[in-house]
């Protein structure tokens, strides 16, 4: 019997369609013959049992490779989402932690590779200071850490009229710098997390030194979501002309807390072909195709069009 796990846009390559579930699809990698690597992008609910939620992650991964993919994405707080200040803390670890070593242990075995977007990381001053990064970490089919980007842009946000207040800096430390786009089985992907897709630099600058996918690992809140996830996505795929992956947290994590979902993958056009919907966790698999980027930026020049920074930087100071 055949589960539908997530929602596919009609342009993704080599589906069967069920007319009964409008968009309802599953990738048929096995029918297709396709040389094209498959990416997973996977939803979870998280919640402060962090045995639980490696339980979970680890069974949408092993789907994953069961079903052709060659790097699976999960979202921010794939680890956990805990329930208070208090409790964030005392859960967080290092990357040489328990968490992180049965990540690259699972990696090893499956040979694919992890993007785990969103790591609660003790930081190098944890004794003095109990302060943690929200640190998105590469692992590759050997299990090896090959890049570790660390969340610049802190979720500082009131929003009284939609039930939203949270302050991220109260207990994370913003990351020092972006990191180069990591060479990956599907790509060039650059790292971002979160609130950073709400900064075109960041995207632009990652496009600039070659990435060709970038992935928003994320944790967005119902009310934030409805307004502004797949628009947000989106744009961030037209301007830069890349595969947008963005794994997602979904539905109640604890009393305090809940996540709008919809984890998405875009194209360098700006079209959705994977939606994993706003109310269960699961999974969608995607084609990356990255003769679509080239064809993108062929035909629609924009990164020669773009002016130097200077020109950006003309207007007169206020």
């Amino acid at each position: 019997m055949l589960t539908l796990r997530c929602v596919l846009g009609s342009s993704a390559k080599f589906l069967v369609s069920f007319p009964a579930l409008r968009h309802n699809t599953r990738l048929q990698n096995s029918m297709s013959g396709s040389l094209r690597p498959l990416a997973a992008v996977c939803q979870v609910t998280a919640t402060p049992d962090k045995e639980a939620n490696f339980s979970a992650c680890k069974q949408l991964v092993e789907e994953a490779k069961q079903r052709g993919a060659s790097m699976v994405f999960l979202p921010e707080g794939f680890d956990y989402i805990g329930s208070s200040r208090e409790e964030t803390l005392a859960l967080s670890e290092s990357l040489a932690g328990d968490t992180i070593s049965r990540y690259t242990q699972l990696a090893r075995k499956l040979e694919l590779w992890l993007s785990l977007g969103g790591f609660h990381e003790r930081g190098h001053d944890w004794e003095a200071d109990r302060r943690i990064y929200n640190s998105h970490v590469i692992i590759n089919d050997r299990g090896d850490i090959v890049s570790v980007y660390r969340k610049s842009h802190l979720f500082d946000v009131e929003l009284p009229e939609k039930g939203v207040s949270l302050k991220e800096s109260a207990f994370t430390i913003p990351g020092p710098s972006l990191v180069a786009p990591v060479q990956t089985p599907i790509g060039k992907v650059g790292l971002g997390i979160c609130y950073d897709l709400r900064f075109p630099e960041l995207s632009v600058a990652l496009q600039r030194h070659g990435a060709e996918i970038l992935t928003y690992p994320s944790a967005f809140t119902v009310a934030t979501g409805a307004a502004h996830w797949e628009v947000l996505l989106r744009a961030r795929a037209i301007e830069t002309q890349c595969f947008v992956l963005a794994a997602g947290q979904v539905g109640r994590h604890h009393e305090k807390r809940s996540s709008y979902g919809h984890a998405l993958a875009v194209d360098p056009w700006g079209e959705v072909l994977g939606d994993c919907g706003g109310e269960k966790p699961g999974l969608v698999l995607v084609e990356v195709d990255l003769g679509k980027v080239r064809t993108t930026r062929r035909n629609m020049p924009v990164q020669q069009h773009r002016r130097d920074d200077a020109f950006y930087r003309s207007l007169p100071q206020t």
